[in-house]
C-alpha cells in the first residue's frame, strides 16, 4: 500500500482524542413573548394569560443542576439568556437564576453575562433591576426606528419607544448591542440607511444587522411580503458595511459589528466551535469530553419542557458528533467570521487533524471562495457573499 493511502486509512480511523476541552460558555432559554413575531423560528411562545415564571424558573434551576456531571469543575466564560423575550421575567427571576449559576459553577470573575430584551416601556422599566441582579450586556430587539417597518414586522414597540429604550439602557449599562434587520418589506436604501444612522447616533458597543428571510414554519413563509430584490438588498448590505466601517466598526462575523475589543465573546464562543450547556425550553448544547463530543436538545414547548424536568429527564433527544460532522460544523461557524481563524484552532476544536480536509479546502481555494496559508484561512470577499456555496464544499464530506 502506498504511502497516500496508508495515510488516508489513518485520517479516515482518526478518533477523537482532546488534550485540552473548549471554553464554555451557557446559554439560558425564556420562551414567552407578548406577541410571536411573523418572521421568528425560534422557539418563542405568546404568553397567553400569566407566565409560571416560580416555576420555570425552580426548573431552569433543577436542569442546571442535573447537567453538572457534564461540566463538572470547568470554567464559564460567558452567560447568554435569550428567548422569547427574557426581559419579561422580573428582576427577581433574573436574580434567583444568576445566583443558582454563580453558586453552582465556577463563573469567570470577568464574565460576559447578556440578557436580550425589547424596547418596550414595560421591559425598559426593569433595565436598573437585570444590571443590579448581574446582567452586564444588553442586547435590544430593536429591529427598524421606521413606524411602518415595525408594524410590518408585527414589533409591540414604536420608534420612539425603540429610542427611550436605549436611552434608559445606556444609563444604566456601558456594553450594549442593537438588533437591526434590513431588507424589509417595501423597504428602500435610503430607510435601511437611516435605520443604521439613528443607530449610530448612540454609538453602541455593538450592532447586529440581520437580512429579513422567510424562515420555514413562520408566518410570512406560509403568506410572503413583498420584499427588495437580491440586487436591491445587497446594495442595502454594501452601504450598511461601509456606513458602520466608516464610523470604526469591526466586522468581525456575517451580520456583528462592533467597536474594539467589544466583540460578543458569547457569539465568539460559537463561531469558534466552543462548547456550550443549554438549560431552558428547546435549549441546545454541544459538550466535549476527552473522547467525545455530545449534543443534547431540550424539550421545546414550555410545559413540555416542565413537565420532564420534574420527571429528571429534560433532555428530547442526545447524540455523538461524528468526525465527519465535527469538520462540518467547524466550519459551519469559523467561515462567518470574517478574519477566519488559525490553523490550530481546527484542531484544537475538533481534536482532528486539518489534513482530514484538505482536498475541500484546496477546492474552495480554486473556486476563489477561501484564502489560506499554512497558519491561517478565511473566506474571501467572495467566500462571505457566498457563504452557503463555500459551506457546500464541506457539506459534501459530512455526506
Amino acid at each position: 500500500m502506498t504511502t497516500h493511502k496508508l495515510q488516508a486509512v489513518g485520517l479516515k480511523n482518526q478518533a477523537v482524542n482532546f488534550q485540552a476541552l473548549p471554553p464554555l460558555s451557557l446559554y439560558i432559554h425564556i420562551p414567552w413573548c407578548v406577541r410571536k413575531c411573523p418572521y421568528c423560528d425560534f422557539n418563542s411562545h405568546e404568553a397567553r394569560g400569566d407566565v409560571p415564571e416560580a416555576a420555570y424558573v425552580d426548573a431552569l434551576i433543577c436542569d442546571l443542576e442535573m447537567s453538572l456531571p457534564l461540566i463538572w469543575g470547568r470554567k464559564v466564560y460567558s452567560v447568554f439568556i435569550g428567548g422569547g423575550t427574557p426581559s419579561l421575567f422580573s428582576a427577581q427571576a433574573l436574580d434567583r437564576i444568576l445566583s443558582a449559576v454563580r453558586m453552582l459553577l465556577p463563573l469567570d470573575v470577568n464574565a460576559e453575562i447578556t440578557l436580550e430584551a425589547n424596547p418596550g416601556t414595560v421591559e425598559a422599566k426593569k433595565f436598573k433591576d437585570f444590571r443590579d441582579a448581574g446582567v452586564n450586556r444588553l442586547s435590544l430587539g430593536i429591529q427598524s426606528f421606521n413606524e411602518t417597518h415595525l408594524q410590518a414586522l408585527g414589533r409591540i414597540h414604536n420608534s420612539a419607544e425603540a429610542r427611550r429604550a436605549v436611552d434608559i439602557a445606556q444609563s444604566h449599562f456601558d456594553n450594549i448591542n442593537l438588533d437591526l434587520m434590513y431588507a424589509l418589506p417595501q423597504q428602500t436604501l435610503a430607510q435601511a440607511e437611516q435605520d443604521v444612522r439613528i443607530a449610530l447616533e448612540y454609538a453602541p458597543q455593538h450592532l447586529s444587522c440581520y437580512h429579513l428571510t422567510l424562515e420555514p414554519n413562520t408566518l410570512f413563509h406560509r403568506y410572503p411580503p413583498s420584499l427588495p430584490d437580491d440586487d436591491a438588498s445587497s446594495e442595502m448590505q454594501q452601504r450598511i458595511e461601509q456606513l458602520l466601517a466608516e464610523h470604526g466598526y469591526q466586522h468581525y462575523e456575517t451580520s456583528a459589528f462592533a467597536q474594539p475589543k467589544k466583540l460578543s465573546r458569547h457569539n465568539m464562543n460559537y463561531w469558534q466551535f466552543g462548547d456550550y450547556l443549554g438549560i431552558g425550553a428547546g435549549a441546545h448544547s454541544k459538550i466535549s469530553s476527552h473522547d467525545s463530543v455530545l449534543r443534547q436538545a431540550r424539550y421545546k414547548q414550555p410545559q413540555a419542557y416542565l413537565d420532564q424536568v420534574t420527571q429528571g429527564a429534560p433532555v428530547q433527544t442526545e447524540s455523538k458528533l461524528t468526525r465527519d460532522d465535527l469538520c462540518f460544523e467547524f466550519m459551519m461557524n469559523a467561515l462567518r467570521l470574517n478574519d477566519g481563524f488559525s490553523a490550530e484552532l481546527f484542531s484544537e476544536r475538533t481534536s482532528l487533524p486539518l489534513l482530514l480536509i484538505r482536498s475541500e479546502l484546496e477546492q474552495a481555494e480554486k473556486r476563489g471562495l477561501l484564502q489560506r496559508d499554512l497558519q491561517h484561512i478565511a473566506p474571501t470577499e467572495l467566500g462571505r457573499r457566498f457563504l452557503n456555496d463555500l459551506l457546500e464544499i464541506f457539506l459534501k464530506e459530512k455526506k
